[in-house]
Formats: C-alpha cells, structure tokens, sequence
C-alpha cells in the first residue's frame, strides 16, 4: 500500500521600507511609496509578497489577506475603543492610576 504524504509551504512577507544593502531598483520603489504616501497625507505603504507551493490561485490569496485586514481591524477598533475608556477612567478618576504607577505603599 502506498502511503501519500502532503506536502506544502507558504511564506507572507510584510515589508515596509528598503534596506540599504536593496538594489537600487528597489530603494527607487520605496521613495515613490514614501512620495505617494505623504501625498496621500497619512497613508501606510507596506508591500505584501506571498508565495505557496501549490500555486493557488490570486483570487483565494487576495481573499485571505482581505479577511485577514478585516481582522485587524477588528482589533484595532478594539484596542482604540480600550484606550478610549482608559482615558476617560484616567481623567476620572486619576487616583487609581497614580497607586498604580508608583507602586504599592508599605
């Protein structure tokens, strides 16, 4: 009987900017994201590179890395709507994060 063995590899990449020791071609890349994001007035670049072994299609991998934005924004949100009630807790009531920045008093 013959025993088959998947096998596969996938690597994403997230680069966001240009090393020095890059091509030229690549660090000329980098400054028109750099120009177009401060045209965009507060844009992020980042380039995303992903390769799998099997190929699967564009369509499959654009649909995971949508999903996968999606989920970071969820988290974002979450986290900014946190720091959002920590502030007005801080303001509020200031007395308990001055205890706890500074430790407990014997």
């Amino acid at each position: 009987m013959k025993v088959y063995k998947p096998e596969w590899r996938c690597t994403l990449s997230v680069t966001e900017g240009a090393e020095a020791s890059d091509s030229w071609k690549t660090r000329l890349a980098w400054r028109l994201r750099q120009l177009a994001d401060r045209l965009d007035d507060g844009g992020r670049t980042i380039k995303l590179d992903c390769h799998t072994e099997p190929r699967i299609s564009r369509e499959d991998v654009d649909d995971c890395l949508g999903k996968g934005f999606v989920m970071s924004q969820e988290l974002l949100t979450e986290l900014t709507q946190q720091a959002a009630c920590e502030g007005i807790m801080r303001d509020a009531k200031a007395e308990l994060f001055e205890q706890a920045t500074t430790g407990p008093k014997p």
